[in-house]
């Protein structure tokens, strides 16, 4: 289970170190062989390859209606592998795209994580806070 917050700097080379305490569990689970791809958040994904294999597979069982996600998420996906030094590259596109400059926050969801700039991430947190709780959420949580 992939959870938690950590801050992140990007190095020069757009490398990004993956936190000591995920790296043992993505060893055991994937080898250090992940897919990072576009999220409609403004963020990217990071999955472990088992996990992203299994969403890929139901993009592609989705209708025609889906086409154009599909080719957010899959034309735009990128296999990675933690390095020996615990790095994870990350494509200057890919980079671009979700305004990830120096500043990052990684954030555990469960199979996958998200690779966020922390400026983005804490405007986001704060609008989500300001707003009232879902039901769903509160009932769950209360």
């Amino acid at each position: 289970m992939l959870q938690g917050e950590s801050e992140l700097t990007l190095d020069g080379k757009g490398r990004m170190t993956v936190p000591a305490r995920h790296r043992d569990g993505l060893a055991a689970l994937c080898a250090g062989q992940m897919t990072v791809t576009k999220s409609p958040s403004r963020c990217l994904l990071l999955f472990p390859r088992p996990a992203w294999e299994e969403f890929r597979a139901k993009l592609m069982g989705l209708p025609m209606d889906a086409e154009s996600w599909r080719r957010i998420f899959i034309g735009s996906a990128l296999d990675v592998e933690i390095d020996s030094g615990s790095r994870i590259q990350l494509s200057p596109e890919l980079r671009r795209w979700a305004g990830l400059d120096r500043e990052l926050v990684l954030v555990g969801m469960g199979t996958r994580m998200e690779i966020w700039d922390r400026g983005r991430h804490q405007a986001l947190e704060d609008a989500t806070l300001a707003q009232p709780m879902p039901d769903s959420v509160s009932k769950l949580v209360m």
